[in-house]
């Protein structure tokens, strides 16, 4: 249950935007690869024979130091980055808000400029701070095509994919507002340590459906696990589907992260309604692709992500489907306490219903932690993220509250 105070009259707190949209019209180093580094500072007259020497300072500059300036590349002479600013950037997204939870937990409303002939688009990012960690949970699409019933982005349209760029932007700006980049005064060979990071974890769970801009999030988590870059480690990169089964290997072959599903039922009539992508993926299809997954093992489990739904999929007959149909597949299984939102039909199961759920499928030899919901106060939880665009006004954020209060009803 979110605090009171929201409806005491304090109100989560929200920092003023500090960063300028930046200008459209210039492309953007950030998200390329190496090699098309190198050919776009060819075209721009760098010569070849020190296309690998620029690369290597600019992923320095980018990835290890997280500048977002040019000039601040103190070993780059000055001519090379004029150049630079003539032709590139390497700016931040606008912040249009940014909220902090009464448990600590941080959302960004972040808009992106034009897109050829687009408008600027909108998406949110949450930081959720735990003991010994910190998870990031990134949008990989502004809107979603899924239309998952008891999901308040689903009920979003897509407006487009979001570019390697930007998915990769919010891995950077979330890491400059929580300082866990190197001072600017730290000496320019220094590398970050791999522990003691505020953003140690990588959740795509944020909007949209990952696997449905496969190359684009493919792309971007190359670069965030890159070790001479930002440098996380796979296995601390998530990856949710709702189940695209024909990427779900290749997110294993090409990406190597971990694998996160979103389940939320165990009988394909239940979940055509909830999940409506079962249609065209059953649960057999998507099971069988489970199975198949690369590195599968008791050290690289499969997250299956459930929804505990108040008399839909919450009865000790779904938790031992739920085993049956998992039986073979190194799982962990994580129950969601159903995050309410402004015109859902559905309540959150009963807290004893759930903990008997959890119970029996722990019995069963299953990890079944039950999420604490984070960021409710603010509509950052699980299934809550839409952008402003198609956001509450605050007086319906106060009803919100009261619904919720009345009865009604994270991350990692």
């Amino acid at each position: 249950m979110a605090s009171l105070d929201f409806l005491n009259g304090a109100e989560p707190a929200t920092e003023k935007p500090v960063r300028k949209p930046r200008e459209a019209e210039k492309p953007s180093l950030i998200g390329l690869s190496r090699d098309d580094m190198g050919k776009a500072l060819v075209e721009k007259g760098v010569p070849e024979r020190q296309v690998k020497m620029r690369v290597s300072q600019l992923w320095h500059w980018l990835y290890v130091r997280g500048v977002s300036d040019f000039d601040h590349m103190l070993n780059v002479s000055k001519d090379m980055r004029e150049m630079l600013k003539e032709h590139f950037t390497i700016a931040r997204p606008e912040i249009v808000e940014e909220q902090v939870s009464n448990d600590g937990t941080r959302k960004w409303l972040l808009r992106f400029p034009p897109r050829g002939a687009g408008r600027p688009v909108e998406v949110e990012t949450v930081y959720i701070p735990e003991e010994g960690r910190g998870t990031l949970c990134i949008s990989s699409q502004v809107g979603c095509t899924l239309t998952c019933s008891f999901c308040h982005t689903g009920t979003q349209k897509l407006v487009r994919n979001l570019t390697a760029e930007e998915i990769l932007a919010q891995l950077l700006l979330a890491r400059d507002r929580l300082g866990d980049f190197p001072d600017r005064d730290t000496p320019a060979g220094a590398i970050v340590p791999s522990e003691g990071r505020k953003v140690s974890n990588i959740v795509m769970m944020g909007m949209g459906e990952p696997l449905y801009n496969f190359e684009n999030v493919k792309q971007a988590l190359l670069i965030a696990t890159d070790g001479d870059g930002l440098s996380l480690s796979k296995r601390r990169v998530t990856l949710s589907t709702s189940g695209v089964v024909p990427e779900i290997y290749r997110t294993g072959e090409e990406i190597g992260v971990m694998l996160a599903i979103s389940l939320h039922a165990v009988r394909d009539e239940l979940r055509d309604m909830l999940v409506p992508i079962n249609k065209k993926y059953p649960l057999k299809d998507l099971l069988d692709a489970c199975r198949a997954y690369p590195s599968l093992s008791n050290a690289r489990r499969i997250t299956f992500e459930y929804v505990m739904l108040k008399d839909v999929n919450d009865s000790l007959e779904d938790a031992k489907l739920l085993v049956k149909l998992l039986k073979g597949i190194p799982a962990k299984i994580n129950l969601i306490p159903f995050n309410p939102w402004p015109g859902t039909n559905y309540q959150c199961s009963d807290w004893e219903q759930i903990e008997k759920f959890a119970d029996f499928v722990n019995q069963a030899g299953y990890a079944s932690p039950i999420r604490t919901p984070r960021g409710r106060d603010i509509l950052a939880a699980c299934g809550q993220l839409k952008s402003e665009s198609e956001r509450m006004r605050k007086v319906d954020r106060l009803a919100y509250e009261a619904m919720m209060i009345a009865g009604h009803g994270e991350d990692d």
